[in-house]
């Protein structure tokens, strides 16, 4: 196969994916028609990071170490039609327990021109492993119909800070579980910490990975 038909057959494949992350705009839009969002649609808080019920902040803070795995840091996605898509993730384990006791926030959002969308949820499973980390977590709020309960996951490759490396031409990278599906409301039954690739790139913020190492058995 030609490179040329191998680069416009990836072009193809990136901008189907980033069309479907617009169906959280067009599903926002039925809100809106049925006047159920008002004058403006609500927007998850900027920081969405907040302590586990029942814990005070300096109790939480007290409890993690600087090298427990986690994902933290926000985001907004490189994208030529001007659309504002953000992510933000505050996702964390202990070291001495396993992904599947991850806990934390997530928010996401997308400003298209006619529309807008958005949704958060609480951290239920994060895998680290070098700079990559995948994890996914269930929707609590969120002005897409059918998306409130439901299990989305997303995938982050910390390629380095803010500055440097991405005036280099490097920035980081992102995934979500519905790259390859309608819309994120459309997936059943997915289970935890499932993503795509990180496919998109980032234009402003940084992500951090902290890697996991699992005990030897």
């Amino acid at each position: 196969m030609s490179r040329s038909v191998r680069s416009i057959r990836t072009d193809s494949t990136r901008s189907a994916a980033r069309r479907r992350l617009s169906v959280l705009a067009a599903s926002a839009a039925v809100l809106l028609a049925a006047g159920a969002a008002g004058p403006a649609l609500a927007l998850p808080p900027a920081d969405v990071s907040a302590p586990a019920a029942g814990r005070s902040a300096a109790a939480q803070s007290a409890a993690w170490n600087p090298d427990d795995p986690r994902l933290t840091g926000s985001a907004k996605l490189r994208r030529s039609d001007g659309d504002d898509v953000r992510f933000s993730f505050d996702a964390r384990f202990r070291r001495d327990e396993t992904p599947d006791k991850a806990r934390g926030t997530f928010a996401f959002r997308h400003i298209g021109k006619t529309a807008s969308g958005w949704a958060k949820g609480r951290i239920d499973c994060l895998v680290t492993g070098g700079k990559v980390a995948v994890t996914s977590g269930i929707v609590t709020a969120t002005d897409i119909p059918g998306l409130k309960g439901k299990r989305v996951g997303f995938s982050v490759h910390d390629v380095g800070k803010a500055g440097s490396a991405h005036a280099a031409g490097r920035a980081d990278r992102l995934g979500y579980s519905w790259a390859a599906t309608p819309g994120p409301a459309s997936t059943k039954n997915l289970p935890r910490c499932v993503s795509s690739a990180p496919f998109e790139t980032v234009e402003r913020g940084d992500f951090t990975v902290v890697p996991w190492d699992e005990p030897v058995r």
